[in-house]
C-alpha cells in the first residue's frame, strides 16, 4: 500500500502499439465502425418504415441493432481518438462510465438473445398460441427486463471495480476499461471480488444459454417433424442466423469471464474482445437482413427498386 498513488487517470495499451500498422488499422477499425452504425440504423429504420415487421421477431432485431449501435460506440470512438491525438489518458470517472456502459449493454444483450430464442420457439412449436403468447404487452416486459438486469450488472460490478486502491502502473493492457484488466492493477486482495464476479458472470451466462439451448432443441425436434420443406427451410434459415450470433457474442464472453487466468494473455484478451465489441455489432445487421427476405423486401420499397421496374415494365407494354 506504500506504493499507492492519488493521480487519476489511467492509460489505455491498447493493441495499436501491437501492429506494424497502426494507422492502416485505425483506417480499417473507423470504416468498420462507420459499416456497423449505419447497417444498425438502416435495420432500424426498415423495421419501424415497413408494417410488415411490425411483429415480435423485429422488435427483439430492433432492439438489439440499438444495442449494437450503443455497444461499439462506447469503445471504438475513444480508441481512435487517442491514436489519432496520440493521447492514451483516460480519467477514472470516464473509465468508470465506459465499464458501466459496456456492462449494461453486454448484459441486456446476453438476454436478449435469450428472449429471441423463446420468441422463435413459440412461433414455431407453438404457431396458434403465438399471437396470445408473445403479445405487444409480453414483448414490451421481456425488452424491459433485458435492460433492468443488465443495467444491474453494470451498477453491481463497476462501483466495487473502480473503489479499489491502484497501485505502481495505472497502463490498463487493453483498448477499453474492461472489468478483469482493470482489476489486474489492483494492489489490494480481489480474490474474493473475481470468485463473486466469475460467479455473477456464470449466472448471467447460463440462464441465457440454458433458454436458448432449450429453445432451439424444441425447435430442431419440431422442425424434423414438419411436413412442408418450405417450412423447415425457413425455420432452420432464421435460427441459423440467431445461432451464428449467439455462438460469436456467448463465445468471447466465455472466453474472457469464465476461462482460468492462466490461458489469459493482454493480446488474446484484447483480439477476443475485438469480437463482441467491434465484429458482432457489424455482422448483426449483415445476417439479418441479407440471410432475411423481408428484410431485402422492406429495403426494395424503402429504395424504390420495385416501383422503378414495374414502372419500366409498364412502358414496355404499352409501347408494345
Amino acid at each position: 500500500m506504500n506504493n499507492y498513488t492519488t493521480q487519476s487517470d489511467f492509460t489505455l495499451v491498447g493493441f495499436f502499439s501491437q501492429s506494424k500498422y497502426p494507422a492502416l488499422l485505425a483506417v480499417v477499425i473507423f470504416v468498420v465502425f462507420l459499416m456497423a452504425l449505419s447497417g444498425n440504423a438502416l435495420l432500424i429504420l426498415l423495421i419501424l418504415s415497413d408494417t410488415h415487421l411490425h411483429t415480435p421477431m423485429y422488435f427483439f432485431i430492433s432492439q438489439l441493432s440499438l444495442m449494437d449501435m450503443m455497444y461499439i460506440s462506447v469503445t471504438v470512438p475513444k480508441m481512435l481518438m487517442d491514436q489519432v491525438l496520440g493521447s492514451h489518458k483516460i480519467s477514472a470517472a470516464a473509465c468508470g462510465m465506459q465499464m458501466f456502459l459496456y456492462l449494461t449493454l453486454a448484459g441486456s444483450e446476453y438476454l436478449l438473445l435469450a428472449a429471441m430464442s423463446y420468441d422463435r420457439y413459440v412461433a414455431i412449436c407453438h404457431p396458434l398460441r403465438y399471437p396470445v403468447l408473445m403479445n405487444h404487452r409480453v414483448c414490451l416486459l421481456l425488452m424491459s427486463v433485458c435492460w433492468i438486469l443488465g443495467s444491474l450488472d453494470g451498477f453491481m460490478l463497476t462501483p466495487i471495480t473502480m473503489t479499489f486502491p491502484f497501485c505502481g502502473s495505472r497502463e490498463i493492457h487493453h483498448f477499453f476499461c474492461e472489468v478483469p484488466a482493470v482489476t489486474k492493477l489492483s494492489c489490494s486482495d480481489t480474490w474474493l471480488y473475481e470468485t463473486l464476479m466469475y460467479v455473477c458472470c456464470v449466472l448471467m451466462l447460463l440462464i441465457p444459454v440454458t433458454v436458448i439451448s432449450g429453445s432451439y432443441t424444441s425447435i430442431l425436434l419440431t422442425v424434423l417433424r414438419m411436413n412442408s420443406a418450405e417450412g423447415r427451410k425457413k425455420a432452420l434459415a432464421t435460427c441459423s442466423s440467431h445461432m451464428t450470433v449467439v455462438t460469436l457474442f456467448y463465445g468471447a464472453a466465455v472466453y474472457t469471464y469464465i476461462f482460468p487466468a492462466s490461458l489469459h494473455t493482454p493480446e488474446k484478451d484484447m483480439v477476443v474482445s475485438v469480437f463482441y465489441t467491434i465484429l458482432t455489432p457489424l455482422l448483426n445487421p449483415l445476417i439479418y437482413s441479407f440471410r432475411n427476405k423481408n428484410v431485402t423486401e422492406a429495403m426494395k420499397k424503402l429504395l424504390g427498386v420495385k416501383p422503378f421496374f414495374q414502372e419500366s415494365l409498364k412502358e414496355v407494354i404499352y409501347k408494345e
